[in-house]
């Protein structure tokens, strides 16, 4: 078990260190807005002990319906992810689907995300492993906590241990996800330091036909749980206007929550 880990050999996280909060738009939607986003987690960053890092997606290969929006594709994505680094410093993190991509992006990037729908694609998570960069592996939706301790020893096996698990939620019936609080100090105890997702814990998979659907009024509740059980940071898809995002927009949260949520949660800490 190793309790703490760093990001672009700068931020620890883990025990002893500030809360980790990942954060930014489900997808990457356009230049304006990643700059936008990143410039308001920047401010936080400046004012509120968390390490923070940028997240966006230039492809979300998952979508439920292939008339859904994906991204803007890898190259003009991570020319947007340059640009948060280069004009905020914050760190950056988006999801490869396969080694190819995980190969191409580590230069880009602080922080690779493996999606909770590949977490056990043992090329992926070895290739991940293998560019040195921290990784952070989604819990799937059908994984039990304890079981990811062999996605994690796939990335060790590499000798990268600068590895993180999120819990994203487990699937309860037929569109609808729940959070087993018992798993974050299973993982976070036994594993490796753990990240609680507290917007895509709220997510209703699929609850809309063509895609999915959210109940954004208990993501603050879930992630108060969270940090009470003593998890290492928190992932949080926010958007200035999330009924018109083009991805999760029902599970994302507004910017003006952000800060009080956060401010609650530290209090909690």
């Amino acid at each position: 078990m190793i309790r703490r880990v760093s990001i672009a050999n700068r931020f620890g996280v883990g025990s002893g260190c500030p809360p980790l909060l990942i954060a930014g738009p489900c997808v990457l939607e356009s230049e304006e807005l990643a700059l936008s986003v990143a410039g308001f987690l920047a401010d936080l960053a400046s004012r509120l002990p968390f390490t923070v890092v940028f997240k966006g997606s230039f492809d979300k290969a998952n979508r439920s319906s292939r008339a859904s929006y994906r991204g803007p594709g890898e190259a003009e994505g991570l020319r947007i992810l340059a640009k948060v680094r280069e004009r905020y410093g914050l760190p950056v993190t988006t999801d490869v689907h396969d080694p190819r991509q995980a190969v191409a992006v580590a230069p880009r990037v602080d922080l690779l995300q493996i999606p909770a729908f590949l977490c056990r694609q043992t090329d992926l998570l070895v290739a991940a492993g293998e560019t040195g960069v921290a990784v952070n592996i989604k819990k799937g939706q059908f994984m039990a906590p304890w079981d990811m301790r062999n996605a994690v020893e796939k990335v060790r096996s590499t000798g990268n241990e600068n590895v993180l698990v999120t819990e994203r939620g487990t699937t309860f019936g037929y569109n609808n996800l729940v959070v087993d609080f018992r798993g974050l100090p299973a993982i976070r105890d036994a594993i490796c330091p753990v990240i609680f997702d507290a917007t895509h814990s709220v997510q209703l998979p699929g609850g809309a036909g063509d895609v999915s659907s959210g109940e954004r009024k208990f993501v603050a509740p879930l992630a108060r749980a969270a940090v009470a059980a003593g998890v290492d940071g928190v992932f949080l898809e926010i958007h200035p206007d999330p009924d018109r995002a083009l991805s999760d927009g029902p599970n994302s949260l507004p910017l003006a929550g952000v800060e009080p949520l956060l401010r609650t949660l530290l209090a909690i800490r």
